[in-house]
């Protein structure tokens, strides 16, 4: 096995492509390595598509990052044969590897003695999404939180939930899971997920497997202020889908195709990634990339 260690190459991440080097050199045996420092947003999936596509060679492509390059890197192995890839959660919210609890994901040596697992993967118009895709409040919270966390802002998505009190509790998006409309014509937030969280700490997504061919679905209407303000601690808890108080205010299912429209320009967030459009169709793509799971637990 070839492994191919992407870490973004920006000079405030020279640190961590030193950890990396010298966790790699303390190896008890040698492995077939390369690092490779991105230039940008999207580089991490053009290298590995093109890497993939020109080479027989069994390669794991390692995201050094958080969920942005582990969505990047996963993005870059649809379709792709003997390849797959692993994580090193260096990034701010790191909500994708918390889907295995008690897993070193910061460990290359548990890395290499991992075990291989097929996923599934989100097709959201023609990109991609390993963990989550979330619209309305969630992706202005995503927004705000992205770019304060790009300049070390300490809890920046807790400070993108106040934007988006004031800006986003009644978004005009369309929503249908498999044909059927699901809510009404405005909505709070809604979250189609392969795993369990969002934003760093919002168990979005209790029920998810990310390898049974289906979205979990969550629809939370528009509301008032107090009624916000009354489900946010038990949405963060990831006890809203079977708490009868808010069953008026939560709509679940599980689905293997999801329409989205707006009547003007919306954003989602791709595993924190912004993508702006009005029109949007999503499908599961069933264990369509294979991921190394670190060995072993964390105590």
């Amino acid at each position: 096995m070839h492994y191919i260690f992407i870490v973004n190459g920006r000079e405030d991440k020279a640190a961590l492509r030193e950890e990396i080097a010298q966790q790699i050199a303390a190896l008890p045996d040698a492995i077939s390595h390369e690092i490779y420092a991105t230039t940008g947003p999207g580089d991490a999936t053009r290298f590995v598509r093109e890497y993939a596509s020109n080479t027989d060679e069994m390669t794991c492509f390692v995201a050094c990052g958080g969920d942005g390059t582990i969505g990047e890197v996963a993005s870059g192995l649809v379709g792709a044969t003997g390849k797959c890839f692993a994580v090193l959660a260096f990034g701010t919210g790191n909500d994708f590897v918390k889907y295995y609890p008690g897993r070193d994901f910061c460990s290359v040596a548990d890395l290499v003695a991992g075990t291989p697992t097929t996923i599934d993967i989100l097709k959201v118009n023609d990109r991609y999404s390993v963990n989550v895709t979330n619209f309305g409040f969630d992706s202005i919270v995503g927004s705000v939180g992205g770019k304060l966390a790009a300049k070390g802002v300490k809890n920046p998505y807790r400070l993108g939930i106040v934007a988006a009190i004031l800006a986003g509790r009644f978004n005009r998006i369309s929503v249908s899971a498999d044909g059927e409309k699901l809510g009404g014509r405005k909505l709070l937030l809604c979250t189609l997920a392969n795993c369990h969280y969002v934003g760093g700490e919002f168990f979005c997504a209790p029920k998810a497997q990310n390898d049974d061919g289906l979205i979990d679905v969550c629809l939370l209407r528009a509301m008032t202020l107090a009624g916000f303000l009354s489900i946010l601690p038990v949405y963060t808890a990831g006890q809203h889908l079977d708490n009868p108080k808010f069953a008026d205010k939560v709509i679940y299912r599980q689905a293997r195709h999801i329409d989205i429209s707006a009547p003007k320009t919306i954003q989602l967030c791709l595993d924190g990634e912004m993508y702006a459009g009005q029109e949007f169709a999503v499908d599961i793509l069933p264990k369509a990339v294979t991921l190394i799971v670190p060995q072993g637990k964390k105590e």
